[in-house]
């Protein structure tokens, strides 16, 4: 099966790559280039098979669209920073991005051919005690359970969620104020709890948040997701759950891990493992479709180390970490 890559081009890569990944095995195969571009730093597929990646062109940046043979459709930029956030939206026919560098959230549509317009722009504002914080900073935009919209501001400590119209225009529905200096990443939704799991880059926690609908949460937990024997820097990136819920996981930079929980009757959180990647930096990970294995990528070691996970326990065991990736910061599975 398919697996692809978003990567930085600052040093050896040329732009998004795909691989083979035999689900049996775990073994990764066949690198190869399918489509150059500065920085595409986060992918997302339609269900026909278009990719939306993070783009720019021209020393501007945004997003950029293409065609199922990864043939260009179209760029849609502005001055500045590229997005660090692409998702679709396949109900309304939309296609959104954070940018964190603007404090943005953008929404676009999707045109017959694939091709993307823009059809409105959220400006964040506000600011954090951490030094990463002096403006705001949009590192995530993707839907919840009931097709809102949620964003999470890495520079405000907010999770902002809008409704949005067919016509792709968002209006503010509600603001969740997290941990002061926290910085929240990404969040994942529990499948059946009315739960949220928010992973916090600046502080290495995940806030476990009550999502009753509509936009609204309320704390319920913050858990670690360090060693109590870490000092110095770490960031953490990634967070993904698994289909049945059982299990949360979440990608440390700089203690260069995976954390692993279990959920417990409230959808509460336990650590279960902390496993080294093997690799410096893994900015992003996932579950393959059949979740009995864990690909971790990572930005400035150029490899991708491959996990099998035992589904009763959720535990990790590494079978390689030897497989060449330039500057990964992005993976995601598209099978046709």
């Amino acid at each position: 099966m398919a697996v692809y890559f978003g990567t930085y081009t600052k040093r050896e890569s040329k732009g998004i790559y795909k691989a083979q990944f035999n689900s049996e095995t775990g073994h990764l195969s066949n690198l190869e280039l399918v489509a150059e571009e500065p920085n595409p730093t986060y992918l997302a597929f339609d269900k026909a098979g278009r990719l939306y990646s993070v783009g720019a062109e021209n020393e501007q940046g945004g997003i950029v669209a293409f065609d199922t043979d990864f043939s260009l459709l179209n760029h849609v930029v502005s001055e500045g920073a590229p997005h660090c956030y692409v998702a679709v939206d396949e109900e309304r026919n939309l296609v959104y991005a954070a940018n964190y560098h603007k404090g943005q959230v953008l929404v676009y549509k999707r045109l017959e051919n694939g091709s993307l317009e823009l059809t409105d722009i959220a400006q964040h504002q506000g600011s954090g005690p951490h030094e990463n914080q002096a403006s705001a900073h949009v590192h995530f935009s993707d839907l919840t359970p009931d097709k809102f919209l949620v964003t999470c501001d890495l520079g405000a400590d907010q999770v902002v969620t809008y409704k949005v119209s067919d016509q792709g225009k968002v209006e503010k529905l509600a603001t969740y104020q997290a941990a002061a200096g926290s910085g929240p990443r990404h969040i994942v939704f529990h499948p059946v709890a009315k739960i949220a799991y928010l992973i916090c880059e600046l502080n290495s926690t995940i806030e476990v948040l009550i999502y009753d609908g509509w936009g609204e949460f309320e704390h319920l937990q913050t858990i670690s997701t360090l060693p109590q024997d870490h000092t110095g820097f770490n960031g953490t990136a990634a967070i993904r759950i698994t289909k049945d819920g059982k299990f949360v996981y979440g990608s440390n930079r700089g203690n260069d891990s995976i954390a692993v929980y279990k959920t417990l009757g409230d959808a509460s959180l336990e650590l279960v493992q902390i496993m080294s990647t093997q690799g410096k930096t893994p900015r992003d990970f996932t579950l393959s479709p059949d979740e009995k294995h864990l690909i971790a990528v990572h930005q400035d070691s150029d490899n991708a180390t491959v996990f099998s996970r035992d589904t009763e326990t959720g535990r990790l065991t590494e079978l390689s970490h030897d497989f060449y990736l330039p500057e990964a910061v992005c993976v995601t599975f598209f099978e046709d």
